[in-house]
């Protein structure tokens, strides 16, 4: 049964009918804004993930972006990727009841019964080592399977369809920003360290061997932890190694191009 939440103070909401991208349209307004907001549409034409991979996004799924402005360094703000997973994972389970159906894959997927229910995408702009504002967008996979998939990819599932809930977008995204405001508290009044330990609570093949690419090498490795900034540490057979950022495949097959990753 799915618990009555409310919207969170404080956090303003634009739903739109239809846009190209909701991070596109996070730059187009963010000078404008007042505080945090919200941005949904209930179409996207343009979607995109990262790496300008495009997102393929059917009726019924969400797609949303917070739009923030930090007031932090650029690699600090960046850790709410991993605030923005786990408020994910904690909305989900809310509207299923079932914490142990989901996993979340480093840098910024979550995973539904092994396959790929859902990506953030964080997107940033500044001047001088100081940002003007933070776009986090949230495609989850709510009502259908997207039926482009990447070839070698683990194939994308949906909420509907592994666990038969049934929820609207707009109605899944009052459950996200309020599980959202909730971890962003934590963030705010506790650093890092609690949000660390919560996720690798919840990570996926943690202990296991995997491989992650860079474009510029493949390092494969057992998934040791994810340190104080963020970066994926594998033990390898010539040592610890941190990875500030790559693709990670599990098992030789990519669980991360599903879907417009």
């Amino acid at each position: 049964m799915m618990k009555n939440v409310g919207w969170p103070d404080g956090y303003a909401k634009c739903i739109l009918p239809e846009v190209d991208s909701t991070n596109a349209e996070a730059v187009r307004v963010a000078a404008t804004l007042t505080g945090p907001t919200w941005i949904m549409a209930h179409r996207q034409t343009a979607g995109r993930g990262r790496r300008g991979r495009p997102w393929v996004d059917p009726t019924g799924n969400l797609a949303a972006t917070l739009v923030l402005r930090p007031a932090e360094v650029p690699g600090q703000a960046a850790l709410r990727s991993f605030v923005a997973a786990l408020a994910l994972d904690d909305a989900l389970v809310m509207v299923t009841g079932r914490a142990e159906s989901f996993a979340l894959k480093w840098p910024n997927d979550v995973l539904l019964h092994g396959g790929k229910l859902a990506g953030i995408l964080l997107e940033s702009a500044g001047i001088g080592g100081k940002l003007s504002h933070l776009a986090i967008g949230f495609g989850v996979n709510l009502s259908e399977v997207p039926q482009v998939v990447a070839k070698g990819a683990v194939p994308p599932v949906s909420l509907r369809g592994e666990t038969g809930t049934q929820i609207a977008p707009e109605d899944f995204l009052t459950y996200l920003a309020a599980a959202y405001a909730m971890r962003e508290d934590q963030f705010a009044r506790h650093g890092f360290a609690p949000i660390r330990t919560a996720w690798l609570a919840r990570a996926a093949r943690l202990g296991e061997v995997i491989t992650a690419r860079t474009g510029k090498a493949e390092i494969t490795g057992r998934f040791e932890t994810v340190d104080e900034d963020g970066n994926l540490v594998l033990s390898t057979g010539t040592g610890r190694q941190a990875i500030a950022a790559a693709d990670v495949f599990f098992d030789e097959v990519e669980a991360g191009h599903a879907a417009g990753d």
